[in-house]
């Protein structure tokens, strides 16, 4: 008798090896088209016209952006400057609630998760979120997990930073999702 893998438990299994590969650089040998991950899009976040980081994401054939956080997906951050994780951490919060007020007890759950789990960085550094619908996100500094926040509002919340339609970013996020078909 053959073993059959759950399609849930295999497309958390192709994602963890995905963002792993990602943040070790060895997204070129990850499969392309069919059913494997591709390159959705990518763009570099600017603030007042300095470089922040450059943005990846990563989807399946399946991902449809007006629903993504029904979706597994990884998005990338390749910083091109040191900053610190609190700040990161605080600056997300800040633009989970552009998006939609957060609850103030949630701000601040999130916030203590965030900046628990985000450490400071340096120019050259990447970040790889992993969004595990219904289940959160786990996240991979370099290669290397460095924990999760397994919350499904906060995903949600936190990945809507980038690919909501109500983003700060426009731009970025047309840029991450250039490849979706029309």
């Amino acid at each position: 008798m053959q073993h059959r893998r759950h399609p849930v438990h295999a497309a958390q299994a192709a994602l963890t090896a995905l963002a792993l590969a990602l943040a070790c650089g060895l997204a070129a040998a990850w499969p392309a088209g069919g059913d494997g991950w591709r390159l959705m899009g990518e763009g570099r976040l600017r603030f007042w016209g300095i470089a922040v980081y450059d943005a990846r994401l990563w989807t399946s054939s399946t991902f449809a952006a007006a629903a993504f956080d029904r979706h597994p997906f990884v998005l990338e951050l390749a910083y091109l400057r040191a900053l610190r994780g609190a700040d990161i951490a605080d600056r997300s919060i800040e633009e989970m609630h552009k998006l939609q007020p957060i609850a103030p007890a949630d701000a601040e759950r999130w916030r203590g998760r965030l900046r628990a789990l985000l450490p400071d960085v340096r120019e050259g550094d990447r970040i790889a979120g992993m969004h595990r619908p219904g289940g959160g996100a786990t996240f991979y500094l370099n290669g290397r997990p460095i924990g999760e926040i397994a919350d499904a509002g906060f995903a949600s919340r936190f990945f809507g930073i980038w690919l909501s339609p109500a983003t700060t970013q426009p731009d970025l996020r047309a840029a991450l999702l250039r490849g979706m078909p029309p």
